[in-house]
């Protein structure tokens, strides 16, 4: 396994990191936990979740898999999104969040979360009052780091400035999306946070499956898969050309010799701006052939010519 530092003089995190939103719902907490215990016997010491995956069904998961390892695992988790059970505060409220990290240490069965991400930029709520109350959370202890997920540029640096100014704890990372076919983050927020030291662990590494190959242009939706139980998310992928893509990438990582979904992987990990891709997996064997992707010798060729396919 390799490693990077988490913040400017934080702890040592892996390169892989391990996603976790299908715990509780493709995955029952048996075959999580498998996941889970064969991702650290592999050297993966950062878990990635939410307070919404799954109703909060992957904190328990989580919570129940690590007891007697908790010391061993970064726990990242979020908050803002609305939650229906909760609709009177607002995402990134002060009471929303004051009440929010309460319920996720309690599924987490732990007293401090490592990496506590605002899971959104929440234009109805002052930043101010965000920031501060993150930065409570960090000064009781309860919270080690906070981060940013889904923010636009000009948003990560109100809230760098602002933190600055008033003497706040700074976000450290920022979870944005990012993969071959979601390249919008190479613009201005990757070189953003080089230039300011922030940490980057990207979702969707493969596009919710889609670079795994295993859709087809004109066919259904493998049973199980995101595309058949999720109809918002295939009309996204489905169009605007992506299946033409698909289908050159495929071709490049068939003369490489080695699976798209493998090559997808490596190609974000070559980016100096990422910490560490956060990748799910619904089996062991699965978590196995991702942390395999550190160790791989790709020929600078062959990203060239994914440059070039892409182009």
């Amino acid at each position: 396994m390799q490693y990077k530092s988490l913040g400017p003089s934080g702890p040592q995190v892996s390169r892989i990191c391990l996603g976790t939103n299908n715990f509780g719902k493709q995955l029952d907490a048996e075959k999580s936990a498998a996941v889970i215990s064969k991702a650290l016997d592999l050297g993966i010491n950062i878990i990635d979740t939410a307070d919404i995956y799954t109703d909060g069904k992957s904190e328990e998961i989580i919570g129940r898999a690590l007891r007697g390892n908790r010391n061993q695992v970064h726990i990242a988790t979020k908050v803002g999104m609305l939650i229906e059970t909760n609709p009177e505060f607002p995402g990134l409220s002060k009471k929303h969040i004051e009440s929010q990290v309460s319920k996720s240490l309690e599924r987490l069965a732990t007293d401090y979360i490592d990496l506590y991400y605002m899971h959104r930029f929440d234009p109805d709520v002052p930043l101010e009052e965000t920031l501060r109350t993150m930065d409570s959370l960090v000064k009781k202890g309860i919270v080690r780091q906070i981060g940013a997920s889904n923010f636009l540029p000009e948003q990560l640096d109100a809230t760098m400035k602002l933190c600055e100014r008033l003497g706040l704890s700074k976000p450290v990372a920022l979870q944005p999306q990012y993969n071959l076919l979601a390249r919008d983050p190479e613009k201005d927020l990757l070189p953003y946070c080089l230039r300011h030291g922030l940490d980057v662990f990207t979702y969707s590494p493969l596009w919710g499956g889609f670079l795994t190959g295993k859709y087809s242009k004109g066919a259904t939706p493998p049973e199980g898969s995101r595309g058949s139980t999720s109809p918002r998310y295939w009309d996204r992928v489905k169009g605007h050309g992506n299946f033409q893509a698909l289908e050159k990438l495929k071709a490049v990582a068939a003369r490489a010799d080695m699976p798209l979904a493998q090559l997808a992987i490596a190609w974000i990990l070559r980016n100096p701006a990422v910490t560490a891709p956060i990748v799910g997996a619904s089996k062991p064997e699965q978590v196995s052939e991702n942390c395999r992707i550190l160790d791989m010798k790709i020929a600078d060729e062959v990203f060239d010519e994914l440059e070039s396919t892409l182009a």
